[in-house]
């Protein structure tokens, strides 16, 4: 697979092409690592995706943007954010069991980084020549708060989600703009052990979708903050049935 390293818009990406786009991009596949992440981690997703269905991806541009905020607790290490996270808190919250809940948060950048994302992803589609029906948006922890914020607001809706360890964020917000979309594909999942992001917030974010009328499919596994193979398998089935539309 073929790669390159650019600046779209506002953000530095790393463009993977699966084999076949050199005669014609049938997808696009945004894809956003979490928090303390490099703005490479996800980037071996591309072919693992690929090689689960050489035949239903052909033809596929992934896209995976590196989050602007470099972390300088993590040393030398690459360790990027979409935004800041209290991190003492969240080990106080880990270390007494508390549930840590999200529904009524809405980080100070994340209209910020929605209006990058959504620039950069204009540009892919049209340097493409791509419609948003047939763009895929999707991430990991923090990565997949992003892209569902993404994928929620997005005009003309895009072709599907995929929510790797998510959560529900900014309840009112998310549920108003989910209820003007018509059935928006959407694979999740989730470990049951995840001590980051518990596992009742991913059952919060999916009946959100669900009641909001979207096409949901749910994959809990007995893991903890990771994405399992179910997760791999599905974001391929939804990848492919999106090139194929």
């Amino acid at each position: 697979m073929k790669s390159v390293e650019r600046k779209i818009g506002e953000l530095d990406c790393t463009i993977v092409d699966a084999p076949g786009c050199e005669k014609a991009i049938r997808a696009i596949a945004v894809i956003l690592h979490g928090f303390g992440a490099s703005g490479r981690d996800l980037v071996p997703v591309a072919p693992e995706l690929y090689r689960a269905d050489p035949t239903g991806l052909a033809g596929v541009r992934f896209v995976f943007p590196m989050a602007p905020i470099k972390l300088d607790e993590f040393g030398d290490y690459d360790s990027r954010a979409w935004w800041p996270i209290d991190m003492i808190r969240l080990q106080e919250m880990m270390e007494s069991g508390q549930i840590r809940d999200l529904r009524n948060d809405r980080p100070k950048l994340l209209e910020q980084r929605y209006v990058e994302m959504n620039e950069m992803i204009k540009i892919v589609q049209k340097e493409a020549g791509v419609d948003s029906n047939k763009t895929i948006v999707g991430g990991f922890s923090q990565g997949a708060m992003l892209a569902t914020e993404v994928a929620l607001r997005s005009e003309p809706q895009v072709g599907g989600l995929i929510v790797w360890s998510g959560t529900l964020l900014s309840e009112d917000s998310w549920r108003k703009h989910a209820g003007r979309l018509k059935d928006l594909s959407v694979v999740q999942s989730h470990g049951r052990i995840d001590p980051i992001l518990p596992y009742v917030g991913a059952e919060w974010l999916k009946n959100l979708l669900v009641e909001t009328g979207q096409q949901v499919k749910f994959a809990s596994f007995n893991g903890p903050h990771t994405i399992p193979p179910a997760g791999i398998t599905m974001a391929t089935e939804l990848i492919k049935a999106v090139a194929e539309k």
